[in-house]
Protein backbone atom coordinates (compact mmCIF):
# COMPACT_ATOMS: atom_id res chain seq x y z
CA UNK A 1 0.00 0.00 0.00
CA UNK A 2 1.12 3.59 -0.62
CA UNK A 3 2.04 6.00 1.48
CA UNK A 4 1.51 8.72 -1.01
CA UNK A 5 -1.39 11.73 -0.32
CA UNK A 6 -3.22 12.25 -2.83
CA UNK A 7 -2.26 15.63 -4.91
CA UNK A 8 -5.47 18.55 -3.82
CA UNK A 9 -6.16 21.01 -6.64
CA UNK A 10 -9.00 23.46 -7.07
CA UNK A 11 -11.25 24.14 -10.13
CA UNK A 12 -9.01 26.29 -11.32
CA UNK A 13 -5.63 24.01 -11.65
CA UNK A 14 -7.93 21.35 -12.57
CA UNK A 15 -8.86 22.99 -15.53
CA UNK A 16 -5.78 24.57 -16.18
CA UNK A 17 -4.60 21.00 -16.30
CA UNK A 18 -7.23 19.70 -18.71
CA UNK A 19 -6.01 22.64 -20.91
CA UNK A 20 -2.80 21.27 -20.97
CA UNK A 21 -3.76 17.66 -21.68
CA UNK A 22 -6.24 18.44 -24.55
CA UNK A 23 -4.50 19.29 -27.41
CA UNK A 24 -2.49 15.97 -26.79
CA UNK A 25 -5.85 13.73 -26.75
CA UNK A 26 -5.89 13.50 -30.56
CA UNK A 27 -8.98 11.36 -30.40
CA UNK A 28 -10.58 12.33 -27.47
CA UNK A 29 -10.34 9.33 -25.33
CA UNK A 30 -9.61 10.98 -22.20
CA UNK A 31 -6.49 8.92 -22.29
CA UNK A 32 -2.88 9.82 -24.02
CA UNK A 33 -1.23 7.18 -26.18
CA UNK A 34 2.62 6.43 -25.82
CA UNK A 35 3.13 8.62 -28.93
CA UNK A 36 0.42 11.34 -27.58
CA UNK A 37 2.03 11.38 -23.87
CA UNK A 38 5.73 11.59 -25.90
CA UNK A 39 4.60 14.48 -27.55
CA UNK A 40 3.09 16.22 -24.45
CA UNK A 41 6.69 14.87 -22.50
CA UNK A 42 8.69 16.99 -25.36
CA UNK A 43 6.34 19.79 -25.44
CA UNK A 44 6.92 20.31 -21.42
CA UNK A 45 10.95 19.85 -21.82
CA UNK A 46 10.75 22.72 -24.31
CA UNK A 47 8.90 24.90 -21.32
CA UNK A 48 10.76 23.67 -18.71
CA UNK A 49 14.38 24.79 -20.56
CA UNK A 50 12.98 27.99 -21.50
CA UNK A 51 11.49 28.86 -18.20
CA UNK A 52 15.37 27.30 -16.55
CA UNK A 53 17.38 28.92 -19.32
CA UNK A 54 17.91 32.46 -17.69
CA UNK A 55 20.49 33.49 -19.76
CA UNK A 56 18.71 32.33 -22.93
CA UNK A 57 21.89 30.64 -24.50
CA UNK A 58 20.02 27.32 -25.14
CA UNK A 59 21.78 25.99 -22.06
CA UNK A 60 20.49 24.56 -18.58
CA UNK A 61 23.50 25.14 -15.95
CA UNK A 62 23.37 23.35 -12.88
CA UNK A 63 22.35 26.52 -10.56
CA UNK A 64 19.29 26.96 -13.25
CA UNK A 65 18.59 23.26 -13.17
CA UNK A 66 18.56 23.63 -9.17
CA UNK A 67 16.14 26.50 -9.46
CA UNK A 68 13.62 24.92 -11.65
CA UNK A 69 13.40 21.70 -10.07
CA UNK A 70 13.91 22.14 -6.40
CA UNK A 71 13.23 25.18 -4.90
CA UNK A 72 11.14 23.91 -2.14
CA UNK A 73 13.54 21.27 -1.68
CA UNK A 74 16.25 23.79 -1.37
CA UNK A 75 14.31 26.32 1.20
CA UNK A 76 14.20 23.51 3.35
CA UNK A 77 17.60 21.77 3.42
CA UNK A 78 19.09 25.55 3.22
CA UNK A 79 20.48 26.47 6.60
CA UNK A 80 19.78 30.34 6.20
CA UNK A 81 16.56 31.85 6.20
CA UNK A 82 16.09 35.16 3.45
CA UNK A 83 17.21 38.00 5.93
CA UNK A 84 20.33 35.66 6.34
CA UNK A 85 21.39 35.54 3.22
CA UNK A 86 20.56 39.04 2.30
CA UNK A 87 22.76 40.22 5.39
CA UNK A 88 25.76 37.59 3.92
CA UNK A 89 25.08 38.95 0.36
CA UNK A 90 25.32 42.53 1.89
CA UNK A 91 29.00 41.94 3.68
CA UNK A 92 30.25 41.09 0.16
CA UNK A 93 28.31 43.56 -2.00
CA UNK A 94 30.80 46.18 -0.49
CA UNK A 95 29.65 48.93 -2.93
CA UNK A 96 25.76 48.12 -2.55
CA UNK A 97 25.12 48.02 -6.05
CA UNK A 98 23.66 45.06 -5.99
CA UNK A 99 26.15 43.18 -7.18
CA UNK A 100 29.06 41.01 -6.08
CA UNK A 101 32.09 41.46 -8.89
CA UNK A 102 35.50 39.72 -9.19
CA UNK A 103 37.13 42.35 -6.99
CA UNK A 104 34.24 42.56 -4.67
CA UNK A 105 34.42 38.93 -3.84
CA UNK A 106 38.08 38.92 -3.69
CA UNK A 107 38.35 41.46 -1.40
CA UNK A 108 35.88 39.66 0.92
CA UNK A 109 37.29 36.61 0.71
CA UNK A 110 40.65 37.95 1.85
CA UNK A 111 39.34 39.84 4.98
CA UNK A 112 37.51 36.65 5.67
CA UNK A 113 41.18 35.45 6.27
CA UNK A 114 40.90 33.02 3.05
CA UNK A 115 42.29 34.69 -0.03
CA UNK A 116 41.86 32.87 -3.45
CA UNK A 117 44.09 32.96 -6.29
CA UNK A 118 42.48 34.79 -9.62
CA UNK A 119 41.79 31.72 -11.37
CA UNK A 120 39.05 30.77 -7.81
CA UNK A 121 37.68 33.91 -8.16
CA UNK A 122 37.09 34.21 -11.80
CA UNK A 123 35.79 30.49 -11.35
CA UNK A 124 33.09 31.26 -8.89
CA UNK A 125 31.68 34.22 -10.45
CA UNK A 126 31.74 31.95 -13.76
CA UNK A 127 29.78 28.94 -11.82
CA UNK A 128 27.33 31.16 -9.93
CA UNK A 129 26.76 33.78 -12.56
CA UNK A 130 23.51 32.35 -14.22
CA UNK A 131 22.71 35.35 -17.15
CA UNK A 132 26.81 35.98 -17.68
CA UNK A 133 27.40 39.53 -16.98
CA UNK A 134 30.45 38.92 -15.58
CA UNK A 135 28.93 39.39 -11.83
CA UNK A 136 26.94 38.44 -9.09
CA UNK A 137 23.29 39.47 -8.06
CA UNK A 138 21.54 38.76 -5.14
CA UNK A 139 19.25 36.09 -6.65
CA UNK A 140 22.28 34.07 -8.01
CA UNK A 141 23.80 34.40 -5.01
CA UNK A 142 21.36 33.11 -2.98
CA UNK A 143 20.74 30.13 -5.55
CA UNK A 144 24.76 29.50 -5.34
CA UNK A 145 24.70 29.27 -1.46
CA UNK A 146 21.83 26.84 -1.04
CA UNK A 147 23.18 24.75 -3.86
CA UNK A 148 26.00 24.58 -1.59
CA UNK A 149 23.86 23.61 1.51
CA UNK A 150 21.81 21.44 -0.86
CA UNK A 151 24.88 19.97 -2.06
CA UNK A 152 26.64 19.03 1.38
CA UNK A 153 23.00 17.91 2.80
CA UNK A 154 23.77 14.68 0.63
CA UNK A 155 27.15 13.89 1.82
Amino acid sequence: MSNKQPVKLDYEKIADLREIFRPFDRNNYGSLTQLELGSLLCSLVDALIQKADTNNNGLVKFLEFIGLVAPELLSAKSPYTDDQLRQLFQMFNRHGNGFITVTELAHSMVKLDHALTTEELTGIIKEADTDEDGRINFHEFSHAITSVAFDSSWS
